[in-house]
């Protein structure tokens, strides 16, 4: 009968913990409570621990997350794949629950009050979704690209916390769970795919950024996508479809169309712009098509099925965005895109965000001594807006050590990720990463202008127990599974 020494396991399991990736947890929490100490500092001098300040209960939240991280590295990290489906099940039940009992703040109803404390169920679904994901693809014999049902079995577990979460009106949280398709595609998802996201998005942000000009009698985005297409076109044919004769055939009749386009163009002749595109679609698709028959036909109807995919996602842009999106997400965008200033409405935050980063200067104006923070012109400055008390008190270096330490912290993730010896290990890794590079990026392109104003906390920085909670879940999970990495095997 064998006796298993749970003292001497637990030792090792602490010996194995990675204790690089928990200093650099520490050095976030604390810069970032002592951040918001600095943001939401009055002059009556005020302790920083002081639990009627924001910083002091932050410090408490901080304290609690030390339990948390302890007791999640105490349990058996089997657990964590033995119940991942139920653990994922309870939170959409709990995500459910909420759209229902959940009070109206600003137009959301996101937020479940239990007494003096409020938390965001979709703060906490970030790890669920995250452990059912990686169970997922730790199922026997499971390989993505296997058959389409897998796509399906894995796009659901993403998919339904996101529209749960946008039945709640919260936009921003919901859109934080697509950062899990960069999962999909290091798990073996075409890069096609991610190519005709990234593309998507170009063509949303170009058409509705340039829907005023004309050219040839259509809007100026339009024309841009249009000419973008084409080109994308006899690119895959050229690279993907190693097609040179269709490729070097196609954009010889395009020259030509367009000398002739430029010329009728020079004498007053205004040809439809759009009428001139669908038509040179139409014809290079049909040309390829006939053609395709003597090579490989699969990657040529998947170039041909990416030409008419990009044509209909623009057609339908403007619908998206004039009759489905809210009136305030349609302002957001285009103050970020310059299509409407309003800096003293919409755009407020984020200009006087820009004015207090671009005051700190190379080394800052000094702890407590920002203007732009202590006269608090930058509204939420210690939640969504934390960041630019650090680049007005610290400058531009106090900006990239801070920088420095998320991307350590990042590419140490990584790191363990890839010396995991089970899938569900890796993928709960990458999953814990990719929700890190997603707050990280939106977040500080909120702050200096490049993102809309979602409402995305800065991770271990922001003011808020739920976030803080949710991501030390996340992380501690993973230290835990990877301590435990030398006792698995495929």
């Amino acid at each position: 009968m064998e006796i298993r020494n749970n003292n001497k396991t637990d030792v090792s399991m602490f010996r194995s913990i990675d204790w690089i990736t928990i200093i650099l947890y520490f050095s976030l929490v604390i810069m970032g409570a002592i951040s918001i100490y600095a943001a939401t500092y009055d002059f009556d001098n005020a302790s920083m621990f002081d639990f009627n300040e924001f910083s002091g209960k932050q410090f408490t939240w901080i304290g609690l997350s030390l339990i948390i991280g302890c007791g999640i590295l105490l349990i058996d990290y089997r657990i964590y794949e033995a119940y991942a489906y139920p653990i994922y099940i309870g939170l959409l039940l709990l995500l459910l629950i909420t759209i229902f009992i959940a009070p109206d703040i600003k137009g959301s109803h996101s937020w479940l009050v239990l007494g003096p404390v409020s938390l965001q169920p979709a703060e906490f679904g970030k790890f669920a979704t995250a452990l059912a994901l990686s169970k997922l693809f730790s199922s026997y014999s499971f390989t993505l690209n296997q058959k389409a049902s897998n796509y399906f079995r894995a796009l659901i577990i993403i998919f339904l916390p996101i529209i749960l979460i946008l039945m709640q009106k919260e936009t921003g949280s919901a859109l934080v769970y697509t950062s899990l398709i960069f999962v999909l595609y290091r798990e073996g998802m075409s890069g096609l795919i991610l190519f005709s996201m990234l593309c998507a998005i170009a063509y949303f942000v170009i058409t509705v950024k340039y829907s005023t000009p004309l050219i040839l009698g259509i809007p100026c985005g339009e024309f841009i996508v249009f000419v973008m297409i084409v080109i994308i076109f006899i690119a895959m044919l050229l690279f993907f479809c190693k097609d040179l004769i269709i490729a070097r055939n196609i954009f010889i009749g395009y020259a030509i169309c367009g000398i002739i386009v430029g010329t009728l163009t020079y004498f007053d002749i205004i040809i439809n712009g759009r009428i001139f595109f669908i038509v040179t679609l139409i014809i290079a698709i049909g040309y390829t098509a006939i053609d395709m028959f003597k090579h490989r036909i699969e990657k040529h109807l998947i170039s041909i099925g990416f030409v008419i995919a990009s044509v209909i996602f623009m057609f339908s842009v403007n619908h998206v965005f004039n009759s489905i999106l809210q009136p305030h997400q349609q302002n957001r965008i285009k103050v970020t895109l310059g299509i409407v200033e309003d800096i003293k409405g919409l755009g407020y935050n984020v200009n006087q965000s820009k004015i207090a980063i671009g005051s700190g200067g190379i080394s800052g104006k000094g702890f407590l001594n920002g203007t732009q923070t202590t006269l608090k012109y930058v509204p939420e400055q210690h939640t969504d807006f934390i960041f630019c008390t650090i680049g007005e008190e610290h400058g531009f270096v106090g900006s990239v050590t801070v920088l420095t330490l998320y991307l350590l912290l990042i590419l140490r993730i990584i790191y363990i990720a890839e010396r995991q010896r089970t899938a569900f290990g890796r993928v709960y890794a990458y999953c814990t990463a990719s929700f890190l590079i997603f707050h990280l990026a939106i977040n500080i392109g909120m702050v200096i202008g490049l993102c809309p104003v979602i409402g995305i906390p800065l991770p271990f920085f922001s003011y808020g127990g739920s976030a803080l909670w949710g991501f030390t879940i996340l992380l501690f999970i993973l230290l835990r599974i990877d301590a435990s990495r030398k006792e698995r095997r495929d």
